[in-house]
């Protein structure tokens, strides 16, 4: 009897281990974490950042977050949010607002980048200085409605054809090599293609769009979310934009250690490239904004009025019902 006993007592101890050992394993493994997942509008590059850093220091971590970085598949990033493919992404202003006036439910909820670094670049050689030099040469672009739009637009104010633009979609194909044997001119962001022609030695001529007209100092990129998100999850939302929010104020802060960061969570990148864009976009995250994401009403209604007077959209967008900035922590 005895040893029946001893033989039941030492199960008992035995389950009882495996049971703790179970449940520690769970914890550890961060089963109880919410999954999230958030989808870029390009390849890696700085513009993401605060993400990435955000990341790897356990600040989703600490919001109860697992962070999972999906790069862009077929569509937009604002139709896949709307969709259900993701739960935030990265957009910029000029597709939303087209997104948002055919109905897709979609909302902004922080600016990026305080104020629009991108523009049309090409080598000096081109001889492209002005939207009227665009007549007669090959734009090389990703397919967006978008920046066919502003193609037109710029050249009908400079008072030149369209119709003698030739566009070609390269995709993500390498500005460098393309502008040498496809196309003369395409449209970038300073803080990374800009960064690297410096890098290289390589002059560009540099179309900033925002010198053309105020209103296109417009908000690029952007984090967006569906409305289906904002209504059914706001805690969620406000988890996730909190533990981003500290990402992107370390890249402001530490440049060059989010540059390092950086390039341990995405290796193939050139680090010199990633360090000195990391050290321009430091003073162009936050900008002039009283905090990080910080978005307005004025930037809103003057780029999508102007969208409107171009004829770029069929109808005024709702500016107020585009963005928020209700998710961002308290300066």
């Amino acid at each position: 009897m005895k040893k029946i006993m001893f033989i039941i007592a030492i199960s008992i101890l035995s389950l009882s281990l495996m049971f703790v050992g179970g449940c520690s394993d769970q914890q550890d493994s961060g089963t109880n974490l919410e999954k999230v997942t958030v989808l870029l509008d390009w390849t890696p590059n700085t513009n993401y950042t605060g993400v990435y850093v955000a990341q790897k220091l356990g600040y989703y971590e600490e919001e109860g977050l697992d962070v999972e970085v999906n790069q862009p598949g077929e569509g937009s990033t604002a139709q896949l949010i709307a969709a259900g493919q993701g739960d935030f992404g990265f957009s910029y202003q000029e597709d939303m607002t087209i997104a948002r006036t055919q109905g897709l439910p979609v909302k902004a909820i922080a600016a990026v980048i305080q104020h629009n670094t991108s523009g049309f670049a090409s080598p000096v050689e081109k001889g492209i200085k002005s939207p009227k030099d665009f007549e007669g040469k090959k734009y090389g672009g990703w397919g967006s409605p978008a920046e066919e739009a502003m193609l037109k637009a710029l050249m009908d104010k400079a008072g030149a054809d369209f119709n003698k633009l030739e566009m070609i979609n390269i995709g993500t194909a390498d500005f460098f090599t393309s502008v040498q044997k496809d196309i003369d001119f395409e449209w970038i962001y300073w803080g990374w293609t800009g960064i690297e022609s410096e890098i290289r030695g390589i002059p560009l001529n540099f179309i900033k769009l925002r010198d053309y007209h105020e209103a296109l100092d417009f908000y690029s990129p952007i984090l967006i979310a569906s409305e289906k998100t904002i209504e059914k999850k706001p805690e969620f939302v406000k988890r996730f934009m909190k533990a981003t929010a500290r990402g992107y104020q370390y890249c402001i802060n530490n440049p060059e250690d989010a540059a390092k960061i950086f390039c341990e969570m995405v290796p193939e990148l050139d680090k010199e490239l990633v360090l000195k864009s990391q050290q321009y976009l430091a003073k162009e995250y936050q900008s002039d904004a009283k905090r990080w994401g910080e978005m307005s009403l004025e930037r809103w209604k003057k780029y999508a009025d102007w969208m409107y007077s171009q004829n770029l959209i069929e109808k005024p967008l709702d500016a107020e019902s585009a963005f928020t900035n209700e998710f961002l922590p308290e300066e």
